[in-house]
């Protein structure tokens, strides 16, 4: 069976002597579970393993009980979903903090939304955690699990591992999707945990922006083609709750002033070309989901992930990395020409131009230093 890297990176950290609490944060579907089991696999020492989902009451005493447990007996406390664990946070905080400095308990946990998970853990926990992000399947893992899968076929059915299964059967893809994962996010780990007051609205949302992949849109126009009323703030929440949930991520325009960054319209990137596929109504380009797709990649590997326009011109993506800019295009056809790239570097002429074509992804998905250094 396929190993994702995080399993070896989350192997090396628990055999340290004293580890920080280790937090594993990644979309539903993507094999966290199944890697945390290859991982508990090959351990020596014994683990207290518990799902938080289907427990009765999960609140600050049950959490305190599993802790109990691990600490007597000397294992590894493992705990699946804490996000879903009433004050999970502050409870955590104070069981980390009564330990004995050469009695620390070793410590994973899993969470499939970071909205409620990111704030817990900057607010309370800082320093006394790390955090281990798992992302979407690209497509050299994707061939790993599926062999013969093509590159057309990951643009349509891509990021999730168990989709593959469906590949001549889209109707089942489709439905997997939709249902398995978009609705479990939706009425799980957003409409149950936050303030939307407009249900119908935020799913209109979901799919209205599957179908701009790799598209600049601006809010005003979201909301023309809403069909519920709501304005410009309304439709920003949104975004940032799907941005949390990692189905879409939307990115800002990039400026050296920073003051029209925060106020542009925003590039919108699905996570994977399933969620575009499966909740968009209308045929996506081939070129959009290419540069969809290298885009994801260049967010796991970049501090700082904008795109560039003026005027006419439009850069695709403009990076940081190690404090260096980065002007790149993608390319997936045959020209390699790019006269917005030349406009970028007469303005940013600091910057350095990249062009991705389908072997540079490749290397993006395999090395992605090895770009940056080219």
């Amino acid at each position: 069976m396929y190993e994702r890297q995080f399993v070896s990176i989350l192997q090396k950290r628990i055999n340290e002597k004293a580890p920080f609490m280790q937090f594993v944060l990644g979309p539903r579907q993507v094999g966290k579970t199944t890697g945390l089991e290859q991982l508990l696999a090959k351990l020596k020492t014994p683990y207290h393993f518990v799902f938080v989902e289907g427990e009765l009451h999960p609140d600050a005493n049950w959490l305190r009980l599993q802790w109990q447990k691990a600490l007597l007996s000397d294992t590894l406390l493992v705990v699946d979903e804490i996000q879903k664990v009433e004050n999970w946070n502050e409870t955590l905080k104070s069981l980390w903090d009564q330990q004995r400095n050469n009695k620390k308990l070793k410590c994973i946990f899993l969470g499939s939304s970071t909205l409620n998970l990111v704030r817990g853990l900057s607010e309370s926990l800082a320093g006394r955690i790390e955090i281990i992000p798992v992302f979407h399947w690209n497509y050299l893992e994707s061939k790993q699990i599926y062999k013969g899968l093509t590159l057309d076929e990951f643009l349509e059915f891509g990021g999730y591992p168990k989709s593959y299964e469906y590949l001549k059967e889209k109707e089942r893809f489709n439905s997997y999707v939709t249902q398995s994962i978009v609705k479990n996010v939706i009425e799980k780990d957003i409409l149950l945990n936050h303030n939307v007051k407009k249900p119908a609205l935020f799913k209109q949302t979901v799919e209205l922006l599957a179908q701009y992949p790799s598209q600049e849109i601006s809010y005003t126009k979201l909301l023309g083609q809403l069909q519920e009323g709501g304005n410009v703030e309304v439709i920003k929440y949104y975004i940032q709750l799907l941005k949390e949930s990692f189905l879409f991520y939307p990115l800002e325009k990039y400026s050296s002033k920073g003051v029209k960054t925060k106020a542009s319209s925003p590039k919108i990137l699905p996570a994977c070309p399933a969620l575009v596929s499966s909740l968009s109504e209308q045929n996506v380009s081939h070129g959009h989901l290419f540069e969809m797709i290298v885009g994801n990649e260049l967010l796991k590997c970049t501090e700082k992930l904008y795109y560039w326009r003026d005027g006419q011109y439009e850069v695709d993506f403009v990076a940081v990395k190690n404090k260096k800019l980065f002007a790149i295009e993608v390319k997936s056809g045959k020209s390699k020409h790019s006269k917005s790239l030349e406009v970028f570097l007469t303005k940013h002429p600091k910057a350095k131009p990249i062009l991705v074509d389908k072997d540079i992804y490749l290397t993006l998905c395999e090395n992605p230093d090895l770009i940056f250094e080219l």
